[in-house]
This record gives structure tokens, sequence and C-alpha cells, in this order.
């Protein structure tokens, strides 16, 4: 980069899983509350905002182009403009690289983003047998045509398809992400006993930064009513289990591969709804403006990779992502790599420090370096915080952030793997 992207501030809503506390709020509405505190933190109008850039995988039918919705319901002008960005899992960092981009190239000053995502509200559709019932209704001209196209409805055109499962599901490979995980586990020969472990490792973390506060800092109440009349705001992530053991993840029977697999519902990342944005501006503009931003981006990366192991990613941008900016893990403090899988967190740990993995898939001779897991999410990741998925690309980079700054160190990698068989890869460092 020509000159480091600030991150003027940074916020989320608490992350719920689906089904549960934020379920009655939509994405177009949801995606307000973390984006209008986002400017209020950074002293922005919303006159001052240049672009708005969302990420969102589940579009709400009710609002194409949700970003521009959300922007308009915050208070944005209606000269601002906005949209939506797309790329599966890394759909908010997608936001974050597209709003660099457009910052570096003088097209803006200040761009908002954000990535969200109401996995509750994603829909579901009818079939193929459903959709032709409908459509010979509607070709029937006459009565008597009419009767008989009614006469062959069968209930079982109503078996609905999931528009979630079908979202999460590779249309190249056939595989849905957890069997993209189960093969992961068998390339490393990774343990139901080692997935269960990094399971609760992960709820321990989570609880113990909720109990500590930690989290506080970045996440803004919500009113689950959107009125702001109820007594009771949510406040805090769902997911997290300080209760958790390794006795009662041993119990689950594995989800995807039932009969040989290893992967369970129990290490995998939960189905979440939630929100993030992040007001960015050059490091010159922040500086002018006398502002202490939260951090800096400073390099990013993508790169892709088989989709029947997509878990992998983060090992092909970060390789990416270190050969651009001669970077290496000597140069990281702390690390965030999104727990969409316990298997794919450890099985990128075995892959960064292989030489033989660099040397069959990265063209290299050199391992990119071991993984230090005590500085690897330290706050937990979304097998217990949640992965509501546009919206944790976002949530990983501001987590960074606040977490080097409260430990008063400086730069860090987010990464995330992305279906269909991508990885992104930010650098990060802390605002002095």
């Amino acid at each position: 980069m020509t000159e480091r992207i600030a991150v003027a501030s940074g916020v989320r809503t608490p992350f719920c899983k689906m089904g549960t506390q934020l379920a009655a709020i939509d994405a177009d509405q949801l995606g307000v509350i973390p984006l209008r505190e986002a400017l209020l933190q950074a002293k922005i109008r919303p006159n001052e905002v240049d672009d708005v850039i969302v990420g969102c995988c589940g579009q709400p039918a009710h609002a194409a182009n949700v970003g521009r919705v959300i922007a308009l319901n915050a208070g944005i002008p209606e000269h601002v403009p906005a949209v939506t960005v797309h790329r599966n899992c890394a759909s908010g960092m997608e936001a974050l690289s597209t709003a660099a981009q457009r910052l570096l190239l003088g097209e803006a000053d200040i761009i908002v983003t954000a990535g969200v995502e109401s996995m509750s509200n994603y829909p579901l559709l009818f079939g193929p047998a459903m959709k032709r019932f409908f459509e010979r209704l509607y070709m029937a001209k006459t009565p008597a045509q009419r009767l008989a196209v009614l006469a062959s409805f069968r209930l079982r055109h109503l078996a609905p398809v999931m528009a979630l499962q079908v979202g999460l599901t590779d249309p190249t490979c056939g595989l849905i992400m957890g069997q993209t995980a189960e093969n992961i586990a068998s390339l490393f020969n990774i343990s139901r006993l080692e997935q269960d472990e990094w399971a609760n490792t992960s709820h321990h973390r989570a609880a113990q930064a909720m109990d500590a506060g930690y989290l506080n800092t970045e996440i803004v109440p919500v009113y689950p009513d959107q009125n702001h009349t109820s007594n009771e705001p949510i406040m805090a992530d769902n997911g997290p289990r300080a209760n958790q053991t390794i006795e009662a993840l041993q119990k689950l029977k594995p989800y995807f591969d039932r009969r040989f697999g290893t992967v369970t519902v129990g290490s995998s990342s939960q189905l979440t709804d939630g929100a993030g944005a992040m007001v960015l501006m050059r490091e010159s503009t922040a500086k002018a403006r006398g502002l202490r931003p939260l951090g800096y981006i400073s390099g990013y990366a993508y790169a892709g990779c088989d989709p029947k192991t997509m878990g992998l990613g983060p090992v092909f941008s970060t390789h990416k992502l270190f050969k651009k900016y001669r970077l290496s893990m000597a140069d990281v403090d702390l690390m965030e790599l999104n727990e969409a899988f316990a298997a794919q967190v450890l099985g990128n740990v075995r892959a960064f420090e292989s030489e033989q993995f660099a040397r069959d898939h990265l063209n290299d001779t050199t391992a990119l370096g071991a993984i230090d897991t005590d500085r690897l999410n330290v706050n937990g990741g979304a097998i217990a915080l949640g992965h509501p998925l546009a919206a944790t690309g976002q949530r990983i980079v501001m987590t960074l952030l606040y977490e080097l700054r409260r430990r008063d160190q400086r730069r860090g990698l987010a990464t995330l793997c992305i279906g269909g068989g991508q990885g992104a890869s930010f650098y990060v460092e802390a605002g002095e």
C-alpha cells in the first residue's frame, strides 16, 4: 500500500444464535445499528461520508442492494452512493478492501463499511415441483384447465428447500461446508479429540473475555423492538458457554459424515445473526482531522484454493500477503483466524508450519511459519461467538485491533477461509 488505511472506529452488534434474540430484526435494520454508532464514535457527520460499502451474503428479498437501504435508514444523505458486495464469508472483508482501493485512488476521503447477516431470516424456498405447479396454474386459460392443474397438486410439492443449506453448499464440488472440513481432518489426520479440545478452548476463551469486559468496547447494545422502548437491551453475545466441557462435546455424533466423520455441530461455527461497521479513511486524512484511529489496515490479499478443502484458504492468502509485503510470522503479535470448523483451524495450524505443504501447494521451499496458538483467537472464535457470514470479516479485524491496543502490541493478522475455495488475509497495525 502507498499509504495505510486508518480505521477511525469499529463496532458491532452482539452476535446471537439464529432464531434467538435478534431473529425479529432483518439485515436492512440490523446493519443500521453499528453503522450509526461507528459514525458517532469516529465523530463523523453523515454528510461527510463519501461512500457506503456493505457486505451481505443473504440479502433480504424486500431490500435489494441492502447496503443502500441500510445507508439511507442510518441517515446517510441521499446523494451519497452505497453498494452491496459479496465474497461469501469474506464479504465483510471485501467491503474493507473495496473501500481501501477507492480511498487510495482518491475517489473518496471517508467511507463507511459494514457486514451484516440475518441468518434467522434466510427464506425457505419452494422446490422445482411446486414451481412447475405455479407455472402451469398461471398458464391455464380456462376454468377446466385450472381445475386440472389444481387436481395435480400433492402435499409433497410443499417440501421446502432451505436457502441457508443451498448457500452453504459449494456448487462446483457439490460439498456442504462441513464436508470440506471432514476432508481437512482426513488430510492432516486431525482427531475428534483434538477438534473437541479446540472447540472447548474457544468457548472458555470467549466466556473469560466476556467476564473480563474485553468485548464490551466493540459491542453496541441492540433493542429487539427497534424502537428503544424496551428496558432489556441485548448487550452480549449469546453463543459462548462458560460451562462447556470436553465430555459434553464428546457425546455429540458426527454431523456431516455420520458413519466415518469426526466433525460435529459442537466443533463447527454457530449459525448466527449479527452486524459490524467500520469507518475508514487514509492515514493522512485521520491526522489532518486530529483523530486517534483504532488502528490501520496495512495490507491485504485474497487467493484461491481447491473448493474441496476451502478451509485452507488462509494458508494461500497469507502466503500471498507475506510475499507482497515482505512479511513473516515474526511480524505477527496476535492472529485472528475464523473458526468455521475446529478441523479447519487445526488444518491451517499444521499447513502453516509444513514445508511439505509449502512445496506441494505454495510453490515455495519455506513454510509460512508456526502459529502460536496462545496468540490465536485469544478471545475465542466463531465456534463460541458465532459466524454471521458477512459480519465475521468485520468482527475479526476490529476484535484484533482492540486486543492489540489492550495488550499494547502492534501487529496482527486477520484471516478467514471462504466457501468456494478462497482465503482472505489482512495485516493490521494498532493505533498509536
